[in-house]
């Protein structure tokens, strides 16, 4: 197993259309565990969810948040990311991400749709802001 390069962990994370699994805590306690599709801004994590979702509403009462990156064929590799969760609102800023998400996860062709979709009052723009992120490749190597 080896550590990841600063900018092995970067195209790991956007290789393909892997998906992110957000960890939170849940009002009472118990963890939450859900997987986001997600793009990368610089170092930052966006994705988007709904206000009134588990998720949601864990992130406006306590923004830490954990959020894990794998491949899950040998030889194995992950990315570890904890941080801070910057949530947003503004339709405009939210349609351009999504339209972002949406183009890498389902293709070009309908990008505009899922945005649309959405980009709508009620939704959270998140903007995942890491503390630590830890890659390792060749787990099982």
């Amino acid at each position: 197993m080896r550590e990841m390069t600063q900018a092995e962990r970067r195209a790991f994370l956007m290789e393909g259309t892997r998906t992110g699994k957000i960890a939170i805590t849940r009002l009472d306690g118990q963890p939450y565990v859900l997987p986001v599709w997600f793009v990368l801004d610089g170092d930052d994590v966006v994705f988007t969810t709904g206000a009134e979702t588990v998720r949601g509403r864990a992130l406006r009462r306590d923004d830490r948040v954990s959020m894990c990156v794998d491949e899950e064929r040998p030889p194995y590799a992950f990315v570890r990311i904890n941080g801070r969760a910057r949530l947003g609102e503004d339709l405009i800023e939210m349609r351009l991400w999504a339209r972002r998400i949406a183009a890498r996860y389902m293709g070009e062709a309908v990008a505009d749709r899922y945005a649309a979709r959405n980009a709508v009052p009620g939704e959270l723009l998140v903007r995942l802001l890491p503390d630590d992120v830890v890659g390792r490749k060749g787990v099982a190597d």
